[in-house]
């Protein structure tokens, strides 16, 4: 088995706390402000999209689940504001798997990408054990 891997698109340059979180997890995570070629995406199991508004989250959808053997890999959307009810279930449907607010604290986008993974087992990578030893 495979280290599962995490892509962090930003668009926009700017980096985020949430890399390095998820390597203290246990991730591999890639960060890149390009848009991804398809044979990029392939190499990863979770691919993580900072949403600049909220109004562009179809057509990101599309675009990502449009790329060629995307298939059930987990997209995540990750926007400067916690989204509206409404807003999250329209990016969901659109083809994103959860839209999560940009906070300091990882274990909301954590959580998030926990639960998808564990659902897909095709992906055939192992998760990060959460349980800390006690002190």
């Amino acid at each position: 088995m495979k280290q599962c891997s995490v892509l962090v698109v930003t668009c926009s340059g700017r980096e985020t706390s949430h890399a390095e979180a998820l390597e203290r997890r246990g991730f591999r995570v890639i960060e890149t402000s390009e848009w991804p070629t398809d044979g990029v995406v392939l190499e990863f199991e979770v691919v993580i999209v900072m949403v600049r508004q909220m109004e562009t989250v179809c057509m990101l959808a599309a675009r990502m689940r449009a790329k060629p053997r995307f298939g059930r890999r987990v997209l995540i959307g990750i926007n400067r504001t916690a989204p509206s009810p409404q807003e999250r279930r329209n990016a969901i449907v659109a083809g994103f798997d959860d839209v999560v607010p940009e906070t300091r604290d990882s274990r909301l986008l954590i959580a998030c990408i926990l639960r998808q993974l564990r659902g897909r087992p095709e992906h055939r990578c192992y998760l990060p054990d959460l349980k800390r030893p006690a002190a």
